[in-house]
């Protein structure tokens, strides 16, 4: 699923960004790369996320890119 789909609460990890070289290479640089786990904290169109300890904003066109796997829900199951 994309990082947009993923619920608030919920936690991820990243599977594969898709897209342009340079906007794959852009979010990679902010973290966001293969494995790493993300938690989504809030968020639509602009989106709250925490990666390596530290809270990123996100517009949902830049979140489109990010493919996820749920790892954990928002109620702290896991799946």
């Amino acid at each position: 699923m994309k990082l947009t789909e993923l619920p608030a609460g919920a936690t991820g990890r990243v599977c594969e960004l898709s897209g342009k070289a340079e906007v794959c290479q852009r979010l990679r640089e902010m973290g966001f790369c293969e494995s790493a786990l993300v938690d989504k904290i809030s968020g639509q169109h602009t989106l709250l996320c925490q990666l390596c300890g530290v809270r990123i904003a996100l517009s949902s066109g830049a979140a489109q890119h990010i493919v996820v796997e749920l790892i954990r829900g928002g109620a702290g199951r896991v799946v």
